[in-house]
């Protein structure tokens, strides 16, 4: 079972760019509900879906190529309100008898544009120059009859066109990146005064669909969750058991794995904000045993998933036999996948997603359940809305991205009590002093690694040390696609070093990671 979330969702058609769900996300910011369509999808699928408005991405193409994906006249002429971006402009201008060609005068990264009409639809109370981000090599030199030109640039005499009859609507330029000083008031703009939509997408009518959803779907049935204590799993958890309470159990398994705290955020403060049913599985030796030797990181994840897999499967035949043994099987299991998820893997739409799975995780066909996704409409920062809306705590609901080897694959070596130990002292201070210094919102995560493979002489004191390395590797992202190393200031920086070189006696050697994604990944190993 599969439903939307919104009966008249924007659709953003991607025509091949590497924005099109940061598009999806900024529509989603305008309190309006958005789901990401590939150009390859008919326009009668299109119009089937009754979209309050299309959004057509940009692409690497030309449009006056042979081989460029055509926009269908039929969404033009349905009379939905159309807003093109970049080469989704192109293709408008192009289907309607303009004039696209390369002309030249290539414009790339941040460029000054002109506002014709700073009271049109698109540019309703914005300033006549702004700074717009271009990535084009064609341009449109004349626009189609009965199309206004709103802007321009040097390198684009058509930059912006708007038609208010047939509420068609294009800016040559990127307005969802941040770069283009206005963009997200001209997105904005083109929804509510263009389209003439309601902005009430929020959090709020989420956890109210979400709860009819999936009350509907499991009725009186027992539902599983294995909860990791990130945030994905936590909200779906909260979420599932506000629909339906204690026919929900969850199930954390302590591998031993965790950040300082951490486990007990789960047991103690889940729990209580959420009255969730908890099952806690110690695997802690089983894991280091498992992993006793072993320092090649490929394989070190392989271990984990592995004896995660087994842990949770003897987890969930507990719980099964249990409740079956008292009359209540077990027929459904919540997971936390998020928008990009499904967007990424070819997936349709759909919240509170709900099918037959098999073989979940690694699970043995004998234990079948009926998967449950509540998330699976969401990005990362709605999710982290719908948690606050469910009062799931903010140590949970604010949590970096942590990955589901936990620090496992923070060390560089071998993975012993003692080098664990050693980076949750390290780990915990570095978090403390960015969220001290007010940072937490500008960093996407800060992976803190040790290099027990490594050593390094110091002084402390009057005497020579021999000591572990510590890599603090502060990442910027939006999606974690790609993300740039976070200038953090040079006295938090030392803030830190002076107080882990202090405060972790193993330690002497604080160094910073300046790396970008690519070429580095976010992660070490």
């Amino acid at each position: 079972m599969s439903e939307p979330l919104q009966q008249h969702p924007v659709l953003v058609v991607d025509f091949g760019a590497q924005y099109a769900q940061l598009i999806a996300r900024r529509v989603r910011e305008a309190s309006v509900y958005s789901e990401v369509v590939p150009h390859t999808m008919p326009a009668s699928e299109i119009l089937a879906k009754q979209p309050a408005a299309i959004i057509l991405s940009g692409g690497p193409a030309s449009v006056y190529a042979e081989d460029a994906p055509r926009l269908d006249p039929a969404i033009i002429e349905s009379g939905v309100p159309t807003l093109g971006l970049c080469y989704g402009f192109q293709a408008v201008v192009d289907a309607l008898g303009g004039t696209v060609e390369r002309t030249g005068l290539r414009e790339y990264g941040a460029s000054p544009a002109t506002i014709v009409d700073t009271s049109s639809t698109l540019f309703n109370g914005q300033p006549a120059q702004q700074s717009v981000w271009m990535s084009h090599g064609d341009a449109a030199i004349a626009a189609p009859e009965g199309m206004r030109v709103t802007a321009s640039t040097a390198g684009a005499p058509v930059a912006a066109f708007e038609d208010d009859d047939r509420r068609l609507y294009g800016v040559q330029w990127h307005p969802e990146v941040l770069h283009s000083t206005f963009g997200q008031r001209v997105i904005e703009n083109f929804l509510l005064r263009g389209a003439g939509i309601e902005p009430d997408w929020t959090p709020g009518n989420v956890v109210e669909d979400q709860v009819a959803l999936i009350r509907e779907a499991v009725g009186d049935g027992r539902v599983l969750c294995a909860l990791s204590g990130g945030v994905d799993s936590s909200v779906a958890a909260a979420l599932v058991q506000r629909a339906v309470g204690d026919q929900l159990t969850c199930v954390f398994v302590d591998h031993g794995l965790l950040r300082q705290d951490e486990a007990t955020q789960v047991e103690e403060d889940f729990v209580q904000a959420t009255g969730v049913d908890l099952v806690v599985v110690d695997a802690k030796d089983q894991f280091l045993a498992a992993l006793a030797g072993v320092t090649d990181p490929e394989e070190k994840r392989k271990i984990i998933g592995r004896e995660f897999i087994r842990t949770f499967e003897q987890a969930a035949r507990d719980v099964v036999g249990q409740e079956a043994a008292e009359g209540h099987p077990v027929e459904f299991l919540v997971q936390g996948t998020l928008y990009p998820d499904v967007v990424e893997s070819g997936g349709g739409t759909g919240a509170a997603n709900i099918k037959s799975h098999h073989n979940v995780g690694g699970l043995p066909d004998d234990l079948q359940f009926t998967l449950i996704e509540p998330l699976r409409a969401l990005f990362k920062d709605e999710v982290r809305k719908v948690g606050r809306e469910l009062g799931v705590p903010d140590a949970i609901v604010d949590r970096q991205p942590f990955p589901g080897p936990g620090l496992g694959i923070r060390i560089i070596g071998e993975v012993t009590e003692r080098n664990l130990d050693i980076l949750r002292r390290a780990d915990a201070i570095a978090r403390s002093e960015l969220t001290a210094a007010g940072l937490d919102a500008e960093i996407w995560q800060c992976p803190v690694v040790l290099l027990a493979d490594v050593r390094s002489v110091g002084v402390q004191g009057d005497g020579r040390t021999y000591g572990h390395p510590i890599v603090l590797r502060p990442v910027s992202s939006e999606d974690a696609m790609t993300a740039d190393w976070t200038r953090v200031p040079y006295e938090v920086l030392a803030q830190i070093s002076n107080r882990i070189t202090n405060e972790v006696e193993e330690v002497n050697r604080v160094v910073l990671d300046v790396t970008s994604k690519p070429p580095g990944t976010i992660e070490w190993e």
